[in-house]
């Protein structure tokens, strides 16, 4: 039996769950989201308290029990608080503003990159150079803040570029003063 699949998921009186033909819509104070389950996993709604259960006990329904589990319970997560992912630009020069659903940043190329936010993403810019992207979708959150740092992920030689807030970028020394 799956241990994260078993573990019961606790909710806000102010979520609402409900499940037809393999869907499931969780509502909450800061939006919808709708997902599909895996075949072979059911969810069980009491009170303030949802499992999910697998309809066989097969390999395939196994591996979904868990998976399952952890998307619903982030989808709970993602309506009633959200998600967000801070990112930091380091770089002389280097900054970031918003022009309506577009991210411009100056990254030390010949001309500013532009990115657009995608629906249900919201983007907060600080001090030119602090970023945070946050929505209820903690896929979407994810891949948003990805797409933004791959745009000029930071380089090891000076640390210029974009990295995620608290990440570690691992430095190298430069080149030794050539000796004869």
């Amino acid at each position: 039996m799956s241990r994260i699949g078993k573990k019961p998921i606790t909710f806000a009186k102010t979520v609402k769950i409900s499940q037809s033909d393999g869907m499931v819509k969780v509502e909450g104070p800061k939006g919808v989201l709708t997902s599909k389950l895996p075949d072979g996993i059911k969810l069980v709604v009491s009170d303030n308290s949802l499992s999910i259960e697998r309809q066989t006990d097969d390999r395939q329904a196994r591996s979904y029990h868990g998976l399952a589990r952890t998307l619903v319970n982030n989808m709970v997560t993602g309506v009633s608080n959200g998600f967000e992912k801070a990112l930091e630009i380091s770089g002389v020069g280097y900054r970031a503003e918003i022009a309506g659903s577009t991210l411009k940043l100056v990254l030390g190329f010949s001309s500013p990159v532009e990115y657009t936010i995608p629906k249900g993403i919201e983007v907060k810019v600080d001090k030119q150079v602090n970023l945070v992207v946050s929505g209820i979708n903690k896929e979407l959150v994810g891949r948003v803040a990805s797409e933004i740092r791959s745009l000029k992920k930071p380089e090891p030689y000076k640390g210029k570029g974009i990295k995620y807030a608290g990440e570690y970028i691992r430095r190298k020394a430069g080149k030794a003063a050539g000796a004869k």
